[in-house]
């Protein structure tokens, strides 16, 4: 099994090698973060743009928000007409979310095992002593303090080095930071309706 592991960790430092190798800092590769997020947020955009019907996809979830605000206004008025013609409705609704649902596991299908092997790499590269130090407000705006708290349950979370200085975190956190913000800007940019 070991075997399998090296080759991956091969094929993957073919394929990163050269961006960390470019990295301006390569014992901190923040970059090469970076850049691999760009790449791992482009490439589940483009499974989400064309593995899921994304008019399909607003239609339903605008159906299901006004559907909700007619059964709550049926259950606010105590019209039992009303109320059961509403949870009749609300089987066919139901269907047709759970389709949406299934449709919306297609991409993570698509893209599981190629980011699974991203994330193997980069737990067992130079990346993983990563460490980005924040100004204090992005530290506290996103959540870290919280994430620090729980940290020591997640595998590669946290700062590489314990003597690490305030508002630092990372490879992890700082590569879910840089996924998110990169996958808002090419949802943006590739016509989606919803967010993340």
């Amino acid at each position: 099994m070991s075997g399998f592991f090296d080759s991956i960790i091969g094929v993957m430092n073919s394929i990163f090698g050269p961006v960390l190798a470019h990295d301006p800092t390569p014992h901190n590769p923040i970059l090469t973060i970076l850049i691999i997020s760009f790449i791992v947020s482009f490439v589940t955009t483009i499974a989400n743009k064309y593995l899921v019907d994304q008019e399909e996809l607003a239609k339903n979830q605008k159906e299901m928000k006004e559907f909700q605000k007619e059964f709550k206004k049926a259950q606010q008025s105590g019209d039992q007409k009303e109320i059961a013609k509403m949870q009749a409705k609300q089987a066919e609704m139901m269907q047709k979310n759970s389709k949406m649902m299934t449709q919306q596991f297609k991409p993570m299908i698509a893209t599981m095992i190629p980011i699974l092997l991203v994330f193997y790499w980069m737990r067992f590269s130079a990346v993983s002593q990563t460490v980005v130090i924040l100004p204090p407000l992005v530290y506290y705006g996103t959540l870290v303090p919280v994430f620090h708290f729980i940290g020591p349950l997640i595998p590669g979370y946290g700062a590489a080095n314990p003597l690490a200085p305030a508002w630092s975190i990372g490879w992890l956190m700082w590569y879910m930071i840089c996924t998110f913000g990169m996958s808002q800007i090419l949802r943006k940019f590739m016509g989606f309706e919803q967010g993340f």
